[in-house]
């Protein structure tokens, strides 16, 4: 299997509605740990990316993640912009000239696009943060690689890693953003990146894999 620029339009797609499904859930995370706009600032995002591309999406993987990047560092606030923004840019970058990728090529373009928001953020596992879902998601899509796994098996394995690290961030104390400066109390509290970065992981299994769940 092969992913295509119309399945990449797809992955795009499904990642706004779940930002919207989940807009709610996303906010009331932030208002426990930051400053409760996580939700309302992803959708207003996505909202405006989705609007973009069904005016005139762009017919080739990179020109769409480009495009989305750019949108999203435009609309959306806070640090969430700059950081979705990064990796949505790296992942055009990683595939530049490609019309279609193989899972070798997703994972190179993830691990990508990963690195370069904890160099932006300066983050690492068990901060509290997106980097708690995403490099749990890239460790398992790897070794999916190494170990000959499909693209629906991979992706469902970077899934499942992303949903466990997610979850892992309930009981840590938070080293960076805005959580960072409740200390102890941030601990207790899912943290709202890694749960909208688990939701990106969602979005690729559904739209480039053959899995409906």
């Amino acid at each position: 299997m092969a992913i295509t620029a119309e399945q990449t339009l797809g992955f795009i797609h499904q990642f706004g509605d779940s930002i919207a499904a989940q807009k709610d859930y996303l906010t009331e995370l932030d208002s426990k740990i930051g400053d409760g706009d996580h939700g309302i600032n992803m959708n207003r995002g996505m909202k405006a990316v989705l609007a973009k591309l069904d005016g005139a999406a762009p017919q080739d993987i990179s020109a769409i993640y480009k495009m989305v990047a750019m949108t999203l560092i435009s609309t959306v606030g806070g640090a969430s912009g700059p950081l979705y923004g990064t990796i949505f840019l790296q992942l055009g970058a990683a595939t530049q000239g490609k019309s279609e990728l193989s899972v070798e090529d997703w994972s190179t373009a993830l691990t990508a696009a990963v690195h370069a928001v904890e160099a932006r953020g300066k983050a690492v596992l068990q901060d509290k943060t997106m980097i708690d879902a995403l490099e749990p998601a890239i460790s398992a899509l790897q070794e999916a690689v190494g170990d000959g796994d499909d693209l629906e098996t991979a992706l469902g394995r970077a899934e499942a890693a992303a949903e466990a690290g997610m979850k892992a961030t309930i009981p840590l104390v938070a080293r960076r953003g805005r959580a960072s400066y409740l200390g102890e109390r941030s601990a207790g509290h899912q943290d709202p990146g890694a749960t909208s970065s688990w939701l990106l992981m969602g979005a690729a299994h559904r739209a480039f894999g053959d899995s409906q769940v």
